[in-house]
């Protein structure tokens, strides 16, 4: 063997190595943002309105992680789309959640499960990062020695999310009448 399969072979192995580790760090990173949002602790914000029915907002997520509060910010931004509403801020008018039913999340426990699934679940269609996910030095706020709380502006197409969630009889039409 010449020094330079000698090279190639341990180049292999160093990419193996390498990818394995990057592969493992993001699966513990998604248990890590799994786990986070059980809890569903975070805040909206109003930004903007944008195109017919999308809203911008910014979303502060709590983790002791930065990235994972990066990776919750779309699944939170959703949620509370869904389930809190915002209020108004400045001339942008807030928004009533889109469930009016409080215990719509536990009556359809295994639905929301799935949709909110990290990675694949359906709330990506949705929403997208604004600002390419980039963090203002102003929204990364360290609150205790072991939690950040991190500012994260994202846009939500609440027009297609409602209507989503009225295909898949989770909210009743606006025309169904009260």
């Amino acid at each position: 063997m010449n020094i330079t399969n000698i090279f190639k072979a341990g180049s292999i192995v160093l990419l193996a190595f390498l990818s394995f580790t990057f592969n493992a760090n993001a699966q513990r990173g998604k248990k890590k943002a799994d786990k986070e949002t059980v809890a569903w602790r975070y805040e909206l914000e109003a930004v903007a309105t944008g195109v017919s029915g999308t809203y911008q907002v910014k979303v502060w997520s709590y983790s002791r992680n930065v990235e994972t509060a990066m990776e919750q910010a779309k699944k939170n931004a959703v949620h509370g789309i869904i389930f809190k509403g915002f209020p108004d801020k400045g001339d942008v008018k807030g928004q009533k959640p889109i469930a009016t039913n409080p215990n719509i999340d536990e009556q359809n426990k295994d639905f929301f499960e799935e949709f909110f699934k990290t990675g694949g679940g359906d709330y990506m269609k949705f929403v997208t990062l604004a600002n390419n996910g980039q963090i203002a030095p102003q929204d990364r706020i360290k609150i205790s020695k072991k939690e950040y709380k991190i500012g994260i502006v994202v846009s939500v197409n609440k027009s297609e999310l409602r209507k989503y969630l009225e295909k898949a009889g989770i909210v009743r039409g606006l025309s169904d009448g009260f």
